[in-house]
Protein backbone atom coordinates (compact mmCIF):
# COMPACT_ATOMS: atom_id res chain seq x y z
CA UNK A 1 0.00 0.00 0.00
CA UNK A 2 1.12 3.59 -0.63
CA UNK A 3 2.58 5.71 2.13
CA UNK A 4 -0.39 8.09 1.87
CA UNK A 5 -2.71 5.36 2.94
CA UNK A 6 -1.19 5.42 6.26
CA UNK A 7 -0.23 8.79 6.79
CA UNK A 8 -3.83 10.10 5.15
CA UNK A 9 -6.84 7.98 6.53
CA UNK A 10 -9.93 7.84 4.24
CA UNK A 11 -12.07 10.68 5.53
CA UNK A 12 -15.68 9.46 7.31
CA UNK A 13 -18.70 11.69 7.13
CA UNK A 14 -21.31 11.42 9.49
CA UNK A 15 -24.51 13.02 9.94
CA UNK A 16 -25.57 14.26 13.07
CA UNK A 17 -29.44 14.75 13.85
CA UNK A 18 -30.60 16.06 17.27
CA UNK A 19 -34.89 14.48 16.57
CA UNK A 20 -37.85 17.01 17.42
CA UNK A 21 -41.26 17.35 16.03
CA UNK A 22 -41.05 21.08 15.37
CA UNK A 23 -37.46 21.27 13.91
CA UNK A 24 -34.87 18.57 13.58
CA UNK A 25 -31.48 19.78 13.43
CA UNK A 26 -28.85 18.43 11.48
CA UNK A 27 -25.33 18.30 10.80
CA UNK A 28 -22.82 16.91 8.35
CA UNK A 29 -19.22 16.52 8.87
CA UNK A 30 -15.87 15.32 7.93
CA UNK A 31 -13.31 13.43 9.73
CA UNK A 32 -10.10 13.79 7.83
CA UNK A 33 -7.76 11.95 10.53
CA UNK A 34 -7.52 14.31 13.90
CA UNK A 35 -8.93 17.48 11.78
CA UNK A 36 -13.15 17.37 11.70
CA UNK A 37 -14.60 19.61 8.62
CA UNK A 38 -17.91 21.22 8.63
CA UNK A 39 -19.70 19.96 5.41
CA UNK A 40 -23.56 21.36 6.05
CA UNK A 41 -25.83 22.02 8.96
CA UNK A 42 -29.93 23.09 9.35
CA UNK A 43 -32.77 22.20 10.27
CA UNK A 44 -36.14 20.39 9.45
CA UNK A 45 -39.06 22.81 10.64
CA UNK A 46 -42.52 21.60 10.81
CA UNK A 47 -45.97 23.13 11.18
CA UNK A 48 -47.66 22.38 14.56
CA UNK A 49 -51.02 23.14 12.95
CA UNK A 50 -49.99 19.65 10.42
CA UNK A 51 -51.05 16.16 11.65
CA UNK A 52 -48.09 14.48 13.36
CA UNK A 53 -48.20 11.69 10.89
CA UNK A 54 -47.50 14.16 7.96
CA UNK A 55 -44.80 16.11 10.03
CA UNK A 56 -43.41 13.37 10.34
CA UNK A 57 -43.46 12.10 6.59
CA UNK A 58 -41.74 15.68 6.13
CA UNK A 59 -39.19 14.78 8.45
CA UNK A 60 -38.43 11.63 7.10
CA UNK A 61 -38.01 12.55 3.15
CA UNK A 62 -35.73 15.66 4.06
CA UNK A 63 -33.51 13.39 5.97
CA UNK A 64 -33.52 10.97 3.43
CA UNK A 65 -33.00 13.52 0.57
CA UNK A 66 -29.91 14.83 2.94
CA UNK A 67 -28.57 11.83 2.84
CA UNK A 68 -28.75 10.85 -0.47
CA UNK A 69 -26.97 14.47 -1.18
CA UNK A 70 -24.42 14.49 1.37
CA UNK A 71 -23.83 10.19 1.17
CA UNK A 72 -22.35 10.19 4.70
CA UNK A 73 -21.14 6.95 6.24
CA UNK A 74 -22.84 7.00 9.55
CA UNK A 75 -25.47 8.55 11.78
CA UNK A 76 -25.05 9.94 14.79
CA UNK A 77 -28.78 10.86 16.65
CA UNK A 78 -29.36 12.41 20.20
CA UNK A 79 -31.29 10.07 22.81
CA UNK A 80 -34.34 11.25 24.21
CA UNK A 81 -34.42 13.27 27.58
CA UNK A 82 -37.05 12.83 30.13
CA UNK A 83 -39.34 15.65 29.51
CA UNK A 84 -41.83 17.19 32.15
CA UNK A 85 -44.66 16.59 29.57
CA UNK A 86 -45.43 12.92 28.66
CA UNK A 87 -47.38 13.88 25.26
CA UNK A 88 -44.34 16.42 24.19
CA UNK A 89 -41.79 13.36 25.10
CA UNK A 90 -44.04 11.04 22.87
CA UNK A 91 -43.77 13.27 19.90
CA UNK A 92 -39.89 13.57 20.56
CA UNK A 93 -39.66 9.94 20.62
CA UNK A 94 -41.50 9.70 17.49
CA UNK A 95 -39.16 11.92 15.47
CA UNK A 96 -36.26 10.03 16.91
CA UNK A 97 -37.64 7.18 15.50
CA UNK A 98 -37.98 8.30 11.96
CA UNK A 99 -34.22 9.93 11.95
CA UNK A 100 -33.28 6.05 13.18
CA UNK A 101 -35.32 4.77 10.26
CA UNK A 102 -33.73 7.16 7.70
CA UNK A 103 -30.71 6.14 8.58
CA UNK A 104 -30.68 2.47 8.48
CA UNK A 105 -33.04 2.39 5.15
CA UNK A 106 -29.84 3.78 4.14
CA UNK A 107 -27.91 1.22 4.61
CA UNK A 108 -25.78 3.12 7.50
CA UNK A 109 -24.56 2.21 10.99
CA UNK A 110 -26.71 4.46 13.59
CA UNK A 111 -25.32 5.22 16.97
CA UNK A 112 -27.15 6.93 19.38
CA UNK A 113 -25.28 9.14 22.14
CA UNK A 114 -26.90 11.38 25.38
CA UNK A 115 -26.83 14.66 26.18
CA UNK A 116 -24.54 14.04 28.65
CA UNK A 117 -22.30 12.08 26.39
CA UNK A 118 -22.53 14.93 23.21
CA UNK A 119 -21.57 17.51 25.60
CA UNK A 120 -18.72 15.94 27.63
CA UNK A 121 -17.10 15.31 24.35
CA UNK A 122 -17.54 18.33 22.65
CA UNK A 123 -17.03 20.73 25.64
CA UNK A 124 -15.59 18.34 28.16
CA UNK A 125 -18.31 18.59 30.63
CA UNK A 126 -21.62 17.18 30.65
CA UNK A 127 -23.47 19.34 32.27
CA UNK A 128 -22.56 22.50 29.55
CA UNK A 129 -25.26 24.99 28.85
CA UNK A 130 -26.53 25.15 25.34
CA UNK A 131 -24.17 28.41 25.08
CA UNK A 132 -21.29 26.76 25.75
CA UNK A 133 -21.78 23.22 23.33
CA UNK A 134 -22.87 26.64 20.33
CA UNK A 135 -19.95 27.99 20.70
CA UNK A 136 -17.16 25.11 20.94
CA UNK A 137 -19.08 23.47 17.73
CA UNK A 138 -18.26 26.87 16.50
CA UNK A 139 -14.68 26.66 17.32
CA UNK A 140 -13.89 22.78 16.71
CA UNK A 141 -14.94 23.32 13.15
CA UNK A 142 -14.07 27.00 12.61
CA UNK A 143 -17.67 28.23 11.89
CA UNK A 144 -17.83 31.89 10.91
CA UNK A 145 -20.61 31.68 13.00
CA UNK A 146 -22.82 30.15 15.80
CA UNK A 147 -24.84 27.76 13.70
CA UNK A 148 -29.05 27.10 14.30
CA UNK A 149 -29.94 25.83 17.72
CA UNK A 150 -31.28 22.86 16.77
CA UNK A 151 -27.91 22.79 14.17
CA UNK A 152 -25.66 23.47 16.33
CA UNK A 153 -27.02 20.41 18.71
CA UNK A 154 -26.79 18.03 15.62
CA UNK A 155 -23.36 19.51 14.86
CA UNK A 156 -22.13 18.56 18.13
CA UNK A 157 -23.70 15.07 17.78
CA UNK A 158 -21.87 14.17 15.21
CA UNK A 159 -18.91 15.55 16.72
CA UNK A 160 -19.32 13.16 19.76
CA UNK A 161 -19.91 10.16 17.14
CA UNK A 162 -16.21 11.27 15.23
CA UNK A 163 -14.49 11.38 19.08
CA UNK A 164 -16.17 8.15 20.06
CA UNK A 165 -15.33 6.59 16.37
CA UNK A 166 -12.00 7.25 16.59
CA UNK A 167 -11.61 6.27 20.34
CA UNK A 168 -12.88 3.16 19.42
CA UNK A 169 -11.28 2.25 16.75
CA UNK A 170 -7.74 3.36 18.92
CA UNK A 171 -8.61 1.16 21.28
CA UNK A 172 -9.90 -1.76 19.15
CA UNK A 173 -6.12 -1.52 17.45
CA UNK A 174 -4.14 -1.30 20.47
CA UNK A 175 -5.88 -4.75 21.90
CA UNK A 176 -5.12 -6.34 18.47
CA UNK A 177 -1.41 -5.23 18.73
CA UNK A 178 -1.36 -6.66 22.07
CA UNK A 179 -2.93 -9.87 21.49
CA UNK A 180 -0.03 -10.69 18.58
Amino acid sequence: MPLAFFLYPRAMRILGIDPGSKATGYGFIEQQGNRLIHLDNGAIFTHSSDALAERLQQIYQELCRLIELHQPAAVAVEQVFMARNPASALKLGHARGIALLAGINAGLPVAEYSALQVKSAVVGYGRAGKNQVQQMTRTLLNLPEIAQEDAADALAVAICHAHSHHLTKQIKQSSQRTRR
